[in-house]
């Protein structure tokens, strides 16, 4: 049985991000200040950060994975990335969730981190 024909054709495994809304560059750029420890490119280039989500109240959800389960900073990664976003101007509260699901890829990377991986 194919498990997929559970799921809506269609519907993305990632939810989208809220690229219209006004905080979202801003959101983007601080998830960019935060890098994992053993790799030298930030989460967002990596492919680490699945959504940003922004509601009408400017309160901020981030859906996020890890490059594999065991990462020695799983516990601690959601908190940096708050930690990063919470102070900006605007925001009113930050939820991170660590997720599994679709399992991160090197393919989720953008071309500028294969390039500083030597990638490409």
């Amino acid at each position: 049985m194919d498990q997929n024909k559970d799921m809506l054709e269609g519907t993305p495994l990632i939810a989208p991000s809220s690229t219209d809304h006004p905080l979202y560059e801003a959101i983007v750029d601080a998830c960019r200040s935060v890098y994992d420890p053993e790799i030298p490119v930030n989460i967002y280039e990596l492919g680490l950060i699945y959504t940003i989500n922004v509601d009408d109240q400017d309160a901020v959800k981030i859906t996020m994975s890890l490059t594999a389960p065991g990462c020695p900073v799983a516990g601690e990664m959601p908190g940096w990335v708050a930690d990063a976003v919470e102070p900006l101007p605007g925001v009113k509260h930050v939820d991170v969730s660590l997720v599994w699901e679709p399992p991160w890829g090197m393919d989720m990377m953008s071309d500028e981190a294969r390039l500083e991986l030597g990638f490409m």
